[in-house]
């Protein structure tokens, strides 16, 4: 069985913002630990994602400036609208 090992961690708010925090635990029947865990974590995701995102465009970006290869907006488009339908094409294939 694996064993997590919690951090303690401090964090000073604004007394506004604690307030807001103890009253939306209040009324959400959690302690105020359990939505600032969430937030960091949604917070983390979210993020990560976005970094994901921006590292892939790019890797694409470096990929088309020494290939040239690419498709158009329209050929995505197109490709696109097939998505769900009977119709439902394979993706396109890159050219200069």
């Amino acid at each position: 069985m694996e064993t997590t090992l919690l951090r303690p961690v401090s964090i000073k708010l604004e007394q506004g913002e604690h307030d807001r925090l103890k009253s939306l635990a209040d009324t959400r029947h959690r302690k105020p630990h359990f939505l600032m865990k969430e937030a960091i974590r949604q917070y983390l995701d979210r993020e990560e994602a976005r970094e994901s995102f921006k590292q892939e465009a790019l890797a694409s970006w470096r990929a088309y400036q020494e290939t040239g290869q690419h498709l158009t907006g329209a050929e995505v488009a197109n490709w696109l609208d097939t998505w769900g339908t009977d119709q439902e094409k394979a993706i396109p294939a890159c050219h200069d």
